[in-house]
């Protein structure tokens, strides 16, 4: 679900000499990205295309981090991708789920550096433009020399069970018909997390939580956004879809939801999200893919 295997290394982002050196080193990798897209291989198994520093384009240059063997990635946000490469145009939501634990982790990273250097170019404070400093970690004014940094939206995400352990699953409205999901919602400043649970369950379907318990978290850059999911308890079966942001909810045991999933009156979520995740644990093994996202 959160895969990576590189060590980020943060303590070199303020060291110019040793970001020069590493990007002069024959053996560093350039993950080329233009407004989410890559190329990518599928050779001997789908991966990124990698290039070295010298081969990449111009454009605002990211460190990521290293791995077990010291070898350096950066990422370049070109204004497009190179022409004339043998390779294929693929984005973080197709790639996500078929590259390996180091590729995947890169993409992610990268496209969340990317796309947040992209829409925040100008200073909050004073609307003056700002520059990439800390190795594309930081965002600081050319003016105030006030610096930001990269946004995270916390999100919860639940999988609701009622007391006779069916999950509750719904559709939000700008959703196709029969694709179900679990309940998820921003986090409201000055509230915790248990609070967001309890709350949008209740604003969402109107069932009354009484147990919340953590099970893990998934960065989701869509576009930053980091969701921690829940398996939350609701008091009894009652639900009261708000019709507006959730158009359906339904109960289901885990024989109903089995059945529906391989007849394809239900949609499930792909095995990239957390969401997924969340319902495999309480239905106790994976689901076989006979639709997705």
């Amino acid at each position: 679900m959160t895969r990576a295997l590189h060590d980020r290394a943060a303590v070199h982002r303020l060291d110019e000499a040793w970001l020069t050196a590493a990007w002069e080193a024959p053996g560093s990798r350039v993950l080329v990205i233009e407004q989410g897209k890559v190329h990518w291989t599928d050779e001997s198994g789908p991966a990124l295309l990698l290039v070295a520093p010298a081969d990449a384009p111009d454009g605002e240059r990211y460190f990521l981090g290293v791995d077990a063997d010291d070898t350096a990635y950066f990422a370049v946000a070109a204004e497009a991708l190179p022409e004339g490469v043998d390779a294929q145009v693929g984005h973080l939501y197709t790639l996500g789920s078929v590259l390996g634990d180091r590729d995947a982790g890169l993409l992610v990273h990268a496209f969340g550096l990317e796309n947040w250097h992209r829409t925040h170019t100008f200073c909050a404070r004073c609307g003056q433009p700002t520059e990439p400093v800390a190795a594309g970690h930081v965002r600081k004014c050319t003016v105030c020399a006030a610096e930001h940094f990269p946004r995270t939206d916390p999100a919860v995400i639940m999988l609701v069970v009622d007391p006779l352990d069916r999950a509750l699953l719904g559709r939000q409205a700008s959703w196709p018909e029969k694709r179900f999901s679990t309940l998820a919602g921003f986090v409201e400043p000055g509230e915790s997390l248990r609070q967001a649970v309890v709350r949008e369950v209740a604003e969402e379907v109107g069932a009354q939580v009484t147990g919340v318990t953590y099970v893990d978290s998934q960065p989701w850059p869509f576009p930053s956004s980091l969701m921690l999911g829940f398996h939350a308890t609701a008091a009894d079966d009652r639900i009261d879809v708000d019709g507006a942001e959730i158009a359906e909810a339904r109960w289901f045991s885990r024989d109903e939801l089995r059945a529906a999933v391989a007849a394809g009156d239900v949609l499930l979520p792909g095995t990239i999200s957390i969401s997924r995740h969340l319902i495999e644990l309480w239905f106790g093994e994976v689901i076989p893919e006979s639709n997705k996202w």
